[in-house]
């Protein structure tokens, strides 16, 4: 949240500070299970005495078994960080405020999209001429009001970069400065500039394969995008972090406590946004109220005076209700790696479709007991570098990506057998 969310710096009091109150949950107990092996296209499964993931992590899903053996060390502890983990929003704002930002340099397409709205997509500057055409290629779905300047999606581009993937930001409109060119924004209902993206992307690197990470909304949006396409989906795998999947169970615990402190800092910053393109939503008609959502104290006030109503709900609570990715697990056919924080305090640990999840194969969901929204400082790399996530995202998508290859190579070899006992048999008729 904060800048991890928010996508800017966005000013929290010193007072704010003096009234956080340690709300860090205790870990969840692990669920212990036997793995066994497990038959999937490209995938193996690993012997559990190979890959035993520690206690203080929850493990679950019916794709548990099919991909735990990509991780290379789970088995450790999950270590918070001293005294920044001790609280799950001291954690948040650390994150947001003091996390490292990594310098790259970006080189900015704008996307039309069908219906005249425009979308920024921010690629690594220099990558055209140095990676194959058939890199595999990444694209990164930062959260509400985020983009390609935040922290944690700056770590995870360096990271994937470094290991030879093509990246590439999807900047919603409005957001990291993307143009807005009609009197529309995004929503977490809204699914047409997902489509449109990975479409021109496949497309544009019609070798490579895609894979796509979301953070916060933009996980939302994400794994609704892999449960509409279900089979039809160009994505060979995904990752969500910090999804709030029931947006109705966020939009409750957002009202709470400290909580409110973000919820003015979000609705903040989507005023800001707002007010450079205001003119664009002059003399809008119907139920639009241009004046809630120009002066919104609240996200909900935000969307009430000009999201629900741009995309045809007819109410706050219609909009959370529908738009919520909880329903859209069950249909999910693409690896799938969620990562959520017990303590969350903006994605709710309640919210998760955890039998869902379970029930399906395709998905994998690692819990850990503490790291706040967006914020998972520990490992070798906190304080200020990347989140413990990281290294276990990419571990998930370079397997996934390997399963791929070797199933590409399996399927050229066989082709050449299959050619060579043809050319066999014909010269035998001969």
């Amino acid at each position: 949240m904060a800048r991890a969310t928010i996508g800017s710096a966005t000013y929290i009091s010193s007072s704010s500070f003096n009234h956080l109150k340690n709300l860090s949950n205790s870990p969840l107990p692990v669920h212990v299970t036997f793995l066994r092996c497990s038959k999937s296209t490209g995938v193996t499964a690993m012997s559990a005495a190979g890959n035993v993931p520690h206690p203080s992590l929850e493990i679950t899903g019916g794709g548990r078994d099919k991909f735990i053996s990509a991780f290379k060390s789970l088995n450790n502890p999950y270590s918070a960080y001293p005294i920044v983990g001790w609280n799950r929003h001291i954690e948040t704002i650390f994150a947001s405020f003091f996390r490292s930002t990594p310098d790259v340099r970006l080189r900015r397409e704008c996307l039309r999209t069908k219906d005249d709205g425009s979308v920024a997509l921010d690629w690594v500057s220099g990558d055209d001429r140095r990676l194959p055409p058939d890199s595999p290629l990444l694209i990164l779905l930062p959260g509400l009001t985020g983009g390609s300047d935040d922290s944690y999606v700056r770590h995870m581009l360096v990271r994937a970069r470094s290991r030879g993937w093509r990246v590439v930001v999807f900047n919603s409109r409005g957001c990291g400065d993307s143009p807005v060119t009609t009197p529309q924004f995004y929503s977490a209902s809204f699914l047409g500039d997902i489509y449109e993206v990975v479409a021109h992307v496949s497309n544009r690197y019609p070798a490579a394969n895609l894979y796509a990470i979301g953070w916060s909304l933009g996980a939302n949006i994400l794994v609704r995008y892999l449960g509409q396409e279900s089979h039809s989906c160009l994505l060979s795998g995904a990752v969500s972090l910090c999804n709030p999947f029931n947006l109705v169970i966020a939009d409750e615990d957002f009202h709470k406590g400290f909580n409110n402190v973000y919820d003015k800092a979000l609705a903040n910053s989507l005023r800001k946004i707002f007010k450079k393109h205001a003119l664009l939503f002059e003399d809008m008609e119907g139920e639009f109220n241009i004046s809630l959502a120009a002066n919104a104290k609240t996200v909900r006030e935000f969307d009430d005076g000009l999201t629900r109503v741009s995309f045809g709900f007819k109410s706050v609570d219609d909009y959370y209700s529908n738009s919520s990715s909880s329903d859209s697990v069950t249909n999910v056919c693409t690896p799938l790696l969620c990562i959520q924080a017990a303590n969350d305090p903006i994605a709710p640990s309640r919210g998760i479709p955890r039998k869902d999840i379970e029930e399906n194969s395709n998905c994998m969901l690692i819990v850990t007991p503490k790291g706040g929204h967006l914020g998972w400082v520990a490992g070798p790399e906190s304080p200020r570098g990347s989140p413990w996530t990281d290294p276990h995202v990419m571990d998930f998508l370079e397997h996934i990506e390997h399963g791929k290859s070797a199933s590409a190579l399996c399927a050229s070899d066989q082709e050449i057998m299959n050619s060579s006992i043809a050319d066999r048999f014909q010269h035998l008729e001969v």
